[in-house]
Order: C-alpha cells, then sequence, then structure tokens
C-alpha cells in the first residue's frame, strides 16, 4: 500500500511539474566566474516593469524562488511547479502578460535582494501566459548590481568602522557605515565641540542618498546646533535595528563599542548623544536608550514598530495562537489605510516572504528576534502555511518586548534612564503601532518614568507636521540642557 501511494503521489508530482508554463533561468560567466550555490527568485508583475524592485508586503505580486547547487554560468534552471510560490504555484497564476525578472542572490550583505551587491539579475522580460504549457521562457541574468560608491561634500562625510564584534560573529569582514552631517558652525567656530544626534531611518532608508549633495548638512534641534549622524540600519537580514542578535550579530556593541568612538575622534564631539527614528527606527533609538542608558543622554521614538508583544500589530503574542486569524476567524491586518481599511494582511505579508526569504520586514524582526536555528536560518515565528506561532520561538523574542524589559528591570533601569525619552505616534497609524504605544504609556505610568508621550493626527506618513518636529525637537533641547548642567 505504501508503494502504490508513493507512485501515485510520484506521478502527480511529476504531472504538476510539467503542467504549466516554463522559464529557463541562467547567467553568463561575464557576469559571474560560478559557481552559484544559494537562492535564485523569479519575479512576476502586470504594472511593474521592474518586477523585481515591486514592494513586498505592500504589494501582492507573484513571486517564485529555488534552492540551487553548484550551477556554473551557462546552465539553466528551471522554474516550474516545483518552485516556491505565491500567492499560487505557476500553473495556477491568472493568465495575461506579465513582466518577469530573475535574481540570483549571492547574499554579499546588501538588504534588499534586487539591490544587493554583486546579486545577478535579467532587464525585464514580458511574458504572456496562456495555457499552452509547451512554451518556454528564457531570462539570462547577464546584469549585476554594482555597490554603491559614496561621494563627500563639505558637510557630509561617509563614515564606515570596522567592526571586529560583527566581523567575528558573521564570519566576514564587516563595517558600521553612516553619513556623518556636519553643521554649517563646524567651520565658522573651528573650536566649537558639538553635540551628536544618531537620526535611525526607519525600513528601506538608504544612507547613499546624501552621496555627493552639496546642500545638506546638519540641522540643529530646536536651537542646538549639532552633528548628525545618519544610520540606515541595512543589513542581509532586513533592518539591525542595532540590537545585539543571534543571527545578525551584536549591532548594539558595535554601534556603542567601536563606531561612536572612532567618530568622536574623527569629529569634535562634545560627549552628548541622542537618538531620534522612526517606525523601525523608532525602535531601534528606543531599543539603545533603553540598554545603553549611559551612553545616550536622550531619545525621541516616532511611531516605533512594536514596542510591547501583548500587542504586535493587534496579535497578542503571549495568548494567540496564530498569527494570520484572530478567535472570531477574521485576518489579522498588517498594513491599513488611516488605521482602518486593509491594504495587506499578516498572511499575505508572511507567505510572500516565505518565498523571497530574506530581507523584508518581517525577515527582520525574525532576524533581530529569533534564535538560530539548526539550520543557521533564525527560526520562524510562525508555520509559513498555517499562521500557527511557534510558542517555544517566542521565547526568545520575549527578550526584545521592549516594554516588559522596562516593567521587569525599572528599578535598575530608573537612575539612568527617568525622563529621558519621548514618544510619539498617529492615531490612525497605517500599521496599527499606535496600540502598543498606548500599552507602553500605561505601564511606564504605573512605574512613573517620566517617560512623555504625544498622540496626534495622522497615519503612519502625515503626521509629520512642523508642530510634530517642534514638540520632538525641544524634548531633545531640553534634555540637552539636562545633560550640560551634569557635566
Amino acid at each position: 500500500m505504501l508503494k502504490q501511494y508513493f507512485l501515485l503521489f510520484f506521478a502527480a508530482f511529476l504531472y504538476a511539474a510539467g503542467s504549466a508554463q516554463t522559464f529557463q533561468v541562467s547567467y553568463p560567466a561575464t557576469a559571474f566566474s560560478g559557481p552559484f550555490t544559494g537562492k535564485v527568485i523569479l519575479y512576476m508583475n502586470k504594472e511593474n516593469r521592474n518586477p523585481k524592485d515591486g514592494m513586498a508586503d505592500l504589494e501582492s505580486f507573484p513571486c517564485f524562488s529555488m534552492d540551487v547547487r553548484d550551477i556554473k554560468p551557462g546552465t539553466s534552471i528551471v522554474f516550474d511547479d516545483r518552485a516556491a510560490a505565491y500567492p499560487v504555484r505557476l500553473s495556477d497564476i491568472e493568465r495575461g502578460e506579465y513582466y518577469v525578472q530573475a535574481v540570483w542572490d549571492r547574499n554579499l550583505g546588501g538588504r534588499a535582494i534586487a539591490e544587493s551587491p554583486g546579486n545577478l539579475y535579467s532587464l525585464p522580460l514580458k511574458a504572456k501566459l496562456t495555457k499552452d504549457i509547451k512554451t518556454s521562457f528564457t531570462l539570462s541574468c547577464d546584469q549585476v548590481v554594482v555597490h554603491p560608491k559614496f561621494t563627500d561634500t563639505k558637510f557630509v562625510k561617509e563614515l564606515k568602522a570596522a567592526s571586529t564584534l560583527l566581523s567575528k560573529s558573521q564570519g566576514r569582514p564587516m563595517t558600521v557605515d553612516a553619513v556623518v552631517l556636519l553643521p554649517q558652525e563646524y567651520y565658522t567656530q573651528p573650536q566649537r565641540q558639538f553635540p551628536v544626534l544618531f537620526l535611525v531611518s526607519g525600513y528601506g532608508g538608504d544612507y547613499h542618498r546624501y552621496s555627493g549633495d552639496t546642500t545638506a548638512f546638519s540641522m540643529p534641534f530646536d536651537t542646538v546646533a549639532c552633528i548628525t549622524v545618519y544610520l540606515d540600519g541595512n543589513c542581509a537580514g532586513g533592518h539591525s535595528v542595532y540590537a545585539n542578535s543571534d543571527n545578525n550579530g551584536p549591532w548594539g556593541d558595535a554601534l556603542t563599542k567601536e563606531f561612536i568612538p572612532q567618530l568622536e575622534r574623527a569629529y569634535r564631539c562634545n560627549g552628548a548623544r541622542f537618538v531620534k527614528g522612526h517606525s523601525s527606527g523608532g525602535w531601534t533609538v528606543l531599543w539603545l536608550q533603553t540598554h545603553y542608558p549611559d551612553v545616550f543622554a536622550g531619545c525621541w521614538s516616532s511611531s516605533p514598530d512594536p514596542v510591547d508583544f501583548r500587542n504586535f500589530q493587534r496579535v497578542n503574542l503571549y495568548e494567540d495562537d496564530n498569527i494570520y486569524y484572530a478567535k472570531d476567524g477574521s485576518q489579522h491586518l498588517v498594513a491599513t489605510i488611516a488605521g482602518r481599511f486593509p491594504v495587506a494582511t499578516m498572511k499575505q505579508s508572511y507567505q510572500q516572504e516565505f518565498v523571497l526569504y530574506r530581507g523584508e520586514q518581517m525577515h527582520s524582526f525574525n532576524q533581530v528576534f529569533s534564535a538560530k536555528g539548526s539550520d543557521g536560518q533564525p527560526v520562524p515565528i510562525c508555520d509559513p502555511v498555517t499562521g500557527a506561532i511557534d510558542k517555544s520561538c517566542f521565547e526568545h523574542w520575549k527578550t526584545y518586548d521592549i516594554c516588559a524589559y522596562l516593567r521587569n528591570n525599572w528599578s535598575a533601569l530608573e537612575k539612568g534612564l527617568q525622563g529621558k525619552i519621548r514618544v510619539s505616534v498617529g492615531n490612525q497609524d497605517n500599521f496599527l503601532l499606535n496600540y502598543a504605544v498606548h500599552m507602553l504609556d500605561d505601564e511606564m505610568k504605573k512605574l512613573n518614568t517620566q517617560f512623555v508621550f504625544g498622540y496626534y493626527p495622522g497615519d503612519h506618513f502625515t503626521l509629520n507636521t512642523p508642530e510634530y518636529q517642534a514638540a520632538g525637537s525641544t524634548f531633545l533641547a531640553q534634555r540637552y540642557a539636562k545633560w550640560k548642567l551634569q557635566q
């Protein structure tokens, strides 16, 4: 009976593998001398002419991936129904015309697969998918993503600090990279020293945006002239959030013990350090301030990623069993319009990212919060098919619950943290982040932390009004005044 079942399964497998139009993907030796071992991704999109650049999670586009080993230049691999697929396998995809691209991911450290230096990709092909299963399309990945070069200007300087800590953890040379923006007073007052504002980008930022910029310089917070250090957090796992993690390595220690000393040797800093960030950057600065309270003198966290895992974008990871579905059967949302109207669900995001496999937003959480599995990859928080939460995985995630950390350790943290933190958020946050901020606010009031919380009309992107900025800058200026009194 078992043999008969196996033969039926194998026959069905062979039928499925041959019942779809296929894509043959290769790369020439001029792009990479090979051989290649790793993931190959096939991107499809009916509207986006460069499908590899589609916004995962916020845009539901078909994608497929394959693990390959020792593929030599000029050798084709075939995408068919055996490939990992989102939202459906190739034979079930909606018929019609698609733009198609393929990428061989060498995973040399860049965040987004489509933009990672060294990756091989094809120019877009327009393919018409029909019911003719004999048709096969050919893609040659003869393009290579080049490593961006940074051009310094008078007020804009790249700083790449070699990190022994990260290099040892990841088994390859690593640096902590950033842009240093100097204030105009840096040159007009050559003896003056300045406080430093570490500005941390949200997910998807890139410090190379400042390359060659002759108009940029460091703006003051309130009236305080400062050196601004722009950190984008990019790493192979997504956004590092500058937290020590099993998978990404000790980014927090690398920043505070290696990058900052090099920064302060190279530039006229006066020892006052502040952190400011939005979204994933907002979570980052809260983490840095709470875990390195003596390093930083004040923190403004704007619309941070979930700061209380009892409300992880409306999922209670402590009590809920499924990250896709609520107890009433409705789907959990990951993105909305105005905090209300659905844009993307947890199910869509996790299943799409399962195929794309690294560098996206949900991957970022897993990379930071999860333990490293026996296969060397982060343990996934949920089953990608069913959405069932892995409770043993969550035990490791608890370490990164900022609210729980503060609640459980406040007696030891109080002296170094009291009054140092401001958190602000929009009441209609697109990613439902305001709910966790309210929970943090309630807990911090019980502890008399003297943290400041601000709630504003608007969503994740529209709340950034002049009034919003002024309130945050004033808070940082007040913290700077207190720092000076303590010197």
